[in-house]
């Protein structure tokens, strides 16, 4: 049972490490994805 405790330790770390970089990355993402793109279709500043 050892190895696999390491191992979850390895993936909380790397949570850890990305943290507020990755979620301030997928933020980002989808406000542009979801927000500023169809917003700028409809007012015809970007065409489809």
């Amino acid at each position: 049972m050892k190895p696999m405790h390491n191992y979850k330790d390895k993936i909380l770390a790397w949570i850890k490490r990305l943290g507020w970089a990755g979620f301030f990355f997928f933020l980002i993402k989808g406000i542009t994805l979801y927000i500023i793109i169809p917003y700028l279709i409809t007012k015809g500043f970007l065409s489809k």
